[in-house]
């Protein structure tokens, strides 16, 4: 059970940093106390580990399994601290305000790629719900209990690629996910080596790896390396709603598409996804248009 601390710098918001990581509310591989206590079950290139974070004027951390050396070695890179929230420049006052409010959020860097790439994929053409469930199930049926205290929270780290691999095509079916999306998860698990050398890599060439996957657009692509290697400039584009939140925050517009929120992020080049973020934390949304979207249950079909 080893330990280590990291003292972050002032101001430091460990839970909301962390956050981005959390695949909705019931995530079996992400627990948030009361207390600000974060938890995570992870699969590293050494095996599953556990890792509980404390937070404090130092982060106390503790993890647990064959990765837990490999996490706690990478723990400033996790917690942000190759981040350098000092590069921005806030160029609209609400996103001045946003920084202002949000200093102790920094940019995660996990160094896992297909962590953040696999729930990326399954979120794709359907609601977060229908994703966050999809991943639930796959975690908890083809995944293993975390090593240590984890498995007594009921978490699961995912499973490993060849696993993955193997699953068949019914119980992707059961899990929601349709032949596209579990095609493409295939394809990368099968290439889990390259994949993963994306963590090492500038965030051009990356995009362009984790994109050489059929099924793998700039949207997914852009989703897992937020939070694979900490990209400040990782936009993603492509999304349902991103650009209309954009163009409503930042232009006082409805109806922006890609296009125009990339003209309005154009101040931030090298920081766009932080000026994302930001516009994110801040809650302002232009109202729906139409009733939420509904997506027939694969599951049942």
């Amino acid at each position: 059970m080893p330990d280590r601390t990291w003292t972050p710098p002032e101001p430091y918001d460990l839970r909301r940093s962390l956050l981005v990581l959390r695949r909705g509310p019931y995530d079996p591989a992400f627990r948030a106390e009361r207390d600000g206590t974060v938890w995570r079950a992870t699969r590293t290139p050494l095996g599953p580990a556990t890792l509980r974070l404390v937070p404090g004027a130092r982060v106390g951390a503790t993890a647990w399994g064959p990765g837990a050396d490999w996490l706690l070695s990478r723990l400033p890179a996790l917690l942000g601290a190759e981040d350098d929230p000092g590069a921005f420049v806030a160029h609209h006052r609400l996103v001045a305000a946003a920084l202002r409010r949000h200093r102790g959020v920094r940019l995660i860097r996990t160094g896992l790629v297909l962590e953040s790439l696999i729930p990326s994929v399954l979120e794709q053409r359907v609601t977060t719900e229908d994703a966050y469930r999809s991943w639930r199930r796959l975690l908890k049926w083809f995944g293993e209990p975390a090593p240590g205290p984890g498995a007594g929270l009921g978490m699961y780290v995912m499973p490993d690629p060849r696993t993955f691999a193997r699953i068949p095509s019914w119980d992707w079916h059961r899990a929601g996910v349709d032949g596209k999306r579990s095609a493409a998860v295939v394809r990368a698990v099968r290439a889990a080596r390259r994949m993963e050398e994306a963590a090492t890599m500038e965030l051009p060439a990356a995009m362009a790896r984790l994109q050489a996957i059929p099924g793998i657009g700039p949207w997914t692509a852009a989703e897992a390396l937020q939070r694979a290697i900490g990209a400040p400039d990782a936009i993603t584009v492509g999304d349902l709603h991103l650009p209309r939140i954009i163009g409503f925050a930042l232009g006082g517009e409805d109806g922006a598409d890609d296009a125009r929120m990339l003209e309005l992020l154009a101040p931030y080049t090298g920081q766009r996804h932080r000026a994302a973020r930001l516009v994110l934390l801040t809650g302002i949304a232009p109202a729906r248009r139409a009733p939420r979207q509904r997506h027939a249950n694969i599951a049942r079909l």
